[in-house]
């Protein structure tokens, strides 16, 4: 068996398909909903997935347990301990979907590599287009019988059998990941620029936050862009295009801290912004995200700044 290794940060269907039965993949559902969502990402995981697939509860498993905040990044022991117990090794290849498309799946390749982890994916257009080409898929010639889909999502799996216990340890990137502290401080930093992933409502003041208590706004200095306009049709949209956008609001070099509302969608724009660093059409010295992000920075118990109705997308 060759050594298996990632075309790309972004793959597709068709290549997921071609390498599924390689010992190396690791394929894990982060679904997740936004707050309200009449939604359990965790069942919907049981009724409906991707063969071999395993379900990453970064609400819980993968979340620290200590912190009032959401889904935070836990520590790399914990981190070790879950992604241990689901097989993954040092060498493993791990590609990550969601039930979107492309939604939650970026927070998924932001926290691995924030660990350390360098062979992490992300499917393209995610469950949907699997579901769209699972005619395709099964007239491919592949040994995986389940491939037909018929087996995972007709009749309900619970996912699959975990593999032995992995070998990968986690070693938390910590330039990676933005405290509150530091997002006060990069406020008034030229070199420094802050996206906000929320919708411009959300980021204007104008609409009020899904989740009760927070203050409408966001944070000085930081740019309104929000995730969707990166995305047609549950897919990324063209590297052309994301360039385009990426040149309005990020100067040549500067270093990128992103956030959104609980730390999701921050990372849909971190990770377009590591495809185009990697393609070399925007140059971005850093990339970060603001873990906290508006839970965090709008909790009026915290005393931060907070503007409207500036630096918005037009």
């Amino acid at each position: 068996m060759t050594t298996l290794t990632l075309p790309s940060a972004l793959v597709d269907v068709k290549w997921l398909a071609e390498n599924i039965d390689h010992p190396q993949l690791i394929i894990l559902d982060a679904s997740a909903h936004m707050p309200g969502a009449v939604r359990n990402a965790s069942l919907e995981f049981k009724e409906k997935h991707i063969p071999h697939a395993h379900f990453f509860d970064f609400n819980q498993q993968f979340a620290d347990q200590q912190s009032d905040l959401p889904h935070m990044l836990p520590s790399a022991e914990i981190f070790t301990q879950e992604a241990r117990a689901l097989g993954i090794n040092q060498d493993s290849v791990i590609v990550i979907y969601d039930s979107a498309g492309i939604f939650s799946a970026p927070r998924g390749w932001w926290m691995f590599t924030a660990m350390g982890h360098k062979q992490c994916a992300v499917l393209n257009g995610g469950l949907p287009d699997w579901l769209l080409h699972k005619e395709w898929l099964a007239h491919k010639e592949l040994t995986h019988k389940e491939l037909t889909l018929k087996s995972n999502i007709e009749s309900g799996t619970e996912g699959a059998t975990a593999k032995a216990t992995g070998n990968f340890t986690a070693h938390l990137q910590t330039e990676l990941v933005k405290s509150v502290n530091e997002m006060t401080t990069a406020i008034a930093q030229n070199d420094v620029c802050i996206l906000d992933a929320r919708s411009e409502d959300r980021f204007n003041g104008t609409a009020k936050e899904p989740r009760e208590g927070l203050i409408s706004g966001h944070i000085p200095s930081s740019k309104n862009l929000p995730f969707n306009h990166l995305l047609q049709d549950g897919k990324y949209k063209s590297l052309d295009v994301l360039t385009a956008l990426f040149e309005e609001k990020v100067d040549k070099d500067q270093t990128l801290y992103c956030s959104c509302g609980s730390g999701i969608t921050a990372c849909v724009i971190a990770f377009a912004a590591h495809l185009l660093d990697t393609a070399g059409t925007v140059k971005i010295k850093k990339i970060a995200v603001y873990d906290g992000s508006w839970c965090e920075w709008g909790d009026p118990k915290n005393n931060l700044p907070i503007n409207t109705l500036i630096n918005t997308i037009k």
